[in-house]
């Protein structure tokens, strides 16, 4: 495997030595300074180009940065295609191990991009890239929810909740597993990153799709969280399901104090009380009540 200081120098020397490459910009985790270091992190590297047209109409190009075990175009995977001149990726992962994440971007369109407090320049060949500050996770931090946004966690949760009830009653697993892992699961994570921001002062960072939660919830709220995943038996995951009530009401009403919220205590009694029901509901059953 390649080592940073290989990859770094194949993707700056590359830029160097290509008239068409003005500059060239680190993003993500290896520009983080707080992230944990490893051998899976990706280089997500933009380079700002004069044009992009000839990159995209010549594919072999990319063959410098490595022998590839898999490439994807997502930008050639959309519909309409992108025009010339729009911005373009080649997600690059090599059979050494190594990734780049590789956007070009027009300098003409420069802006475009926005700000991301986790940039670092790598190299500017004509001074085009405004100064930047030192990288930090400023941008990517959580902020406090709104009272709409908290009422409306609330409600998603608890409104879907019977779906899985449903789906489990009916001995449709995939159905039920998908409103569970990925709905209902999406409203607990709003919750606890909201109650992360709060023992935190809105200070860290939980992590893309939650990696970090085990480093910064309570032990006790860290084995509720794990109790919430299952295998495919229907007992199992209506176990779950019950972990995740109790895990989502125990944060919420915190989250709830903390701010001055009001909880939804009628909502959260009656949608559990029917997910009982129906958890013992015979499968012979015609009517609901």
């Amino acid at each position: 495997m390649r080592s940073e200081r290989e990859m770094y120098e194949l993707i700056v020397n590359t830029a160097q030595n290509d008239e068409r490459i003005r500059a060239v910009l680190l993003n993500g985790s290896r520009a983080n300074p707080a992230a944990p270091r490893d051998m899976f992190q990706d280089y997500d590297i933009v380079y700002l180009v004069t044009e992009v047209a000839s990159f995209r109409h010549d594919p072999h190009w990319i063959e410098r940065f490595g022998e590839l075990m898999i490439l994807q175009l997502p930008d050639d995977m959309r519909e309409p295609p992108p025009s010339d001149d729009d911005r373009f990726a080649y997600l690059m992962q090599f059979a050494d191990g190594n990734r780049i994440d590789l956007t070009l971007c027009p300098v003409a369109k420069r802006d475009e991009l926005g700000q991301d407090s986790l940039t670092r320049l790598l190299l500017d060949k004509d001074g085009i890239v405004e100064p930047l500050a030192p990288p930090n996770e400023s941008d990517y931090l959580p902020k406090p929810p709104t009272a709409k946004a908290f009422a409306d966690c609330c409600n998603e949760f608890w409104w879907v909740c019977p779906y899985v009830a449903k789906g489990l009653w009916r001995h449709e697993i995939v159905y039920a597993k998908y409103m569970l892992d990925q709905i209902v699961r999406e409203q607990l994570g709003k919750m606890l990153t909201w109650h992360i921001g709060v023992q935190t002062g809105f200070s860290r960072d939980p992590g893309k799709f939650g990696k970090y939660l085990e480093r910064y919830l309570e032990p006790e709220l860290w084995t509720m969280l794990q109790k919430t995943y299952s295998d495919a038996s229907y007992p199992s995951t209506w176990e779950a399901l019950d972990a995740m009530c109790d895990l989502f009401r125990t944060i919420a009403l915190a989250v709830a104090r903390h701010f001055g919220f009001a909880y939804p205590r009628r909502d959260d009694a009656k949608v559990s009380a029917h997910l009982q029901h129906v958890r013992l509901l015979p499968r012979d059953a015609v009517e609901m009540y």
